[in-house]
């Protein structure tokens, strides 16, 4: 297989939740059939695109039995049931390891599902496999992990991503439909974008942490990469404990206020005017500067490096030589942020918090690129973007990593490609408007299918 030669399209391709669903209350397909394509893809996808750390064949087909009884009962639990789900491998579901990427986990079993994962389990979805993870979370790039890189499936060759690089691979490639991701600074949004997928981050804390191993707890939520939005935002209600009722909604006009990449941030021109255009369905867009990103990227760097060495600290003592190099390098750099700076950042973090809050006022979702460059070649760490030489890992977070300081619900939506590779639109919006971010983005999507759309999904 050529390095830009892509897997075989998967049994999910095109296929969305609600269809699927259909199907399913119809007759015309079973749970056990879908999670069987969904294992048999995994494996044979397993060596080309490092998507998976494991499969659960027995698991799978015990959930999917059930699934199938519970229907033909005429037992309904909602939009997932009987649906094909991965987990990322740093969330816990019982009987399985939790090796989050890294050789420092031995692989014991986990006792119980992470609470993310109950309830996926209690709205009828069903488990099949565990995705792979940057190690430990602690990367945007998804090619550190001691199984080896994620691969992303429009190019071989580049990053998936990460920190949730095989979910998003799993859903680029169609071989399942919806898969859990986290993301402390990026790390659902950043490989949606990269593979050409919806991701959403949930406002800070609307999903319960329990189960999810941690990296920085103030910053880091569990969330969901789908093919669409809408495929996003019925996962997103059951993550959250508030599942979408469904039904017509009434149009209404919409207003965007689109950030500008600051100057210190660098970013590839034909990246930044996909993603403006992908907005042509929109109402109203307001354009505007946005000066606060710099403090914003010390803030994140500062919260996200203590709170890291604060969980592996013993780990850098005892057994530093398990880790992978470049994240034990992260890690004893992160050593070195001073109580100040911490307790400084906190506050820093609270007054952006109110400014977000300002800055959305009479808005729907502050917009702009997911990431300001497409998917970089795995194993390369410094590239040039917009003429401007940088580090892959900081121009992969900077125009995600602060909205997790302000803990805002953040979706990630396709917006064309450029040169064949895949980019992405970032739609913030304010804790409590998930609805009208949704909204939104099925706004945008819907222009992909008008006859002279702005932008058109990877394909």
């Amino acid at each position: 297989m050529g390095q830009r030669d892509r897997p075989r399209r998967g049994p999910f391709t095109g296929r969305g939740v609600h269809e699927l669903g259909e199907d399913l209350r119809s007759g015309r397909v079973s749970a056990v059939e879908l999670a069987r394509s969904a294992l048999d893809t995994a494996l044979e996808s397993g060596t080309a695109l490092g998507a998976f750390a494991l499969v659960d064949r027995a698991g799978a087909d015990t959930a999917a039995r059930r699934a199938d009884s519970e229907i033909a009962r005429g037992l309904d639990r909602g939009p997932l049931h009987g649906i094909p789900v991965a987990v990322k491998d740093n969330i816990d579901v019982a009987g399985l390891p939790t090796r989050a990427g890294s050789a420092h986990l031995s692989g014991d079993s986990a006792e119980r599902d992470a609470a993310c994962v109950r309830r996926l389990r209690a709205a009828g979805a069903v488990v099949v496999a565990k995705t792979t993870t940057h190690e430990f979370a602690y990367g945007p790039t998804g090619d550190r992990s001691v199984s080896g890189p994620v691969r992303n499936p429009h190019a071989l060759d580049r990053m998936s991503g990460g920190s949730s690089g095989g979910s998003a691979a799993a859903v680029a490639a169609g071989i399942v439909p919806v898969a859990l991701g986290t993301d402390t600074g990026g790390s659902v949004r950043i490989p949606a974008a990269l593979c050409g997928v919806s991701g959403f981050k949930p406002a800070h804390g609307a999903v319960p942490a329990a189960g999810v191993f941690p990296l920085a707890e103030s910053l880091e939520d569990v969330g969901v990469l789908a093919a669409s939005a809408e495929d996003c935002r019925v996962a997103a209600g059951v993550l959250t404990g508030a599942p979408d009722v469904g039904g017509p909604r009434t149009p209404r006009r919409t207003r965007v206020l689109w950030l500008r990449p600051p100057p210190g941030v660098p970013a590839e021109p034909e990246v930044v005017r996909a993603a403006r255009a992908a907005l042509g369905p929109v109402d109203e867009v307001v354009e505007a500067d946005w000066p606060e990103a710099a403090m914003l990227w010390d803030t994140f760097t500062a919260i996200q490096g203590a709170q890291a060495y604060d969980v592996h600290a013993e780990r850098v003592e005892r057994d530093a030589h398990l880790f992978d190099p470049e994240v034990l390098e992260r890690l004893e750099s992160a050593a070195g942020v001073p109580g100040w700076r911490y307790v400084r950042a906190l506050r820093e973090r609270d007054r952006a918090r109110r400014e977000m809050a300002e800055l959305l006022r009479g808005y729907d979702a502050l917009a702009l690129p997911t990431v300001p460059l497409t998917a970089p070649r795995i194993g390369r760490r410094r590239v040039s973007v917009g003429g401007a030489e940088t580090e892959v890992r900081s121009a992969l977070l900077s125009l995600t990593s602060p909205w997790n300081v302000v803990g805002s619900p953040v979706l990630s939506v396709p917006a064309g490609t450029v040169s064949g590779l895949p980019v992405g639109l970032q739609l913030v919006g304010a804790k409590g408007g998930e609805d009208a971010l949704f909204e939104l983005a099925g706004q945008v999507e819907r222009g992909w299918r008008a006859p002279h759309g702005p932008a058109r999904p990877p394909s």
